[in-house]
């Protein structure tokens, strides 16, 4: 199916698209926060989430009409072939001040990322990737790290929303990564621990229960930087639904499942 698909031309557009949502991101960051309103414990949306992700619609859809597209918070169609983009990664984040956020863009074919394109605006950084083509930093190529495991730094994210159930599944594992890598980090933005995994900055990403929204993008990225994505049980296809996932160079990959499953 991707045969069909001008990669390069979308990955054009995702970038325009991105950008057109950041903007409007940067421009709001630091003021008063417009109709913050929560969706549940801890996930916080604002009239910033919402007007970017118009704004990211609107410039894929002139790009590509015929493209499916479904948005975290204004929703919309699942196809064999969409868009799937979060406007404003890292909300809680935003509403705080802390300038980790990132606008998430990725096309997905077949149940494969094809096109991801994150945009960090207040860090002034772009990531972005097709398949078969690399990971690029602002137009640079990156690769994931080649740090040993011992001295490997990982990122998590710690379920929340309806998902606090889960804590008594993921508090083992968090227990066993602490003491299996140098040290672990938690910043609060999916896309960004991707990107940075990506660019060899973090050695590997864990989580749970994440949306297609928040992690295609960044494991394109991952991948396309010689890296490995699996879900907790190491599929290599089941994460992009269950948002169980785990993403990293491929010996801290491997050691990452091992934790898991407590090997």
């Amino acid at each position: 199916m991707t045969v069909d698909l001008d990669l390069d031309g979308l990955l054009a557009a995702a970038r325009r698209a991105a950008a057109a949502g950041a903007g409007i991101v940067l421009d709001a960051f630091g003021g008063a926060t417009s109709n913050l309103r929560a969706k549940g414990p801890g996930d916080w949306v604002s009239d910033t989430d919402t007007a970017s992700e118009h704004a990211v619609r609107a410039m894929l859809h002139d790009a590509a009409p015929d493209l499916a597209f479904f948005g975290e918070e204004t929703g919309g169609d699942r196809a064999e072939i969409g868009w799937f983009v979060d406007p404003l990664d890292g909300t809680a984040n935003f509403v705080h001040g802390f300038p980790v956020v990132g606008v998430s863009v990725a096309l997905v074919a077949d149940g494969v990322p094809v096109v991801g394109v994150i945009d960090a605006p207040m860090l002034g950084r772009v990531y972005s990737a097709r398949l078969g083509g690399g990971a690029f930093c602002d137009g640079k190529p990156v690769r994931v790290s080649d740090r040993p495991v011992i001295e490997a730094i990982c990122a998590t994210g710690f379920p929340f929303r309806a998902k606090r159930d889960r804590l008594p599944e993921y508090f083992p594992v968090f227990e066993r990564a602490l003491l299996a890598f140098e040290d672990l980090r938690r910043a609060g933005s999916a896309s960004l621990d991707l990107s940075w995994t990506a660019a060899g900055v973090f050695d590997g990403y864990f989580e749970q229960a994440l949306g297609t929204w928040d992690v295609a993008a960044g494991a394109l990225l991952v991948r396309e930087a010689g890296g490995v994505v699996t879900d907790w049980s190491g599929d290599d296809r089941a994460w992009l639904q269950s948002g169980d996932i785990v993403a990293a160079s491929p010996h801290v990959h491997e050691r990452l499942l091992g934790v898991i499953s407590d090997m």
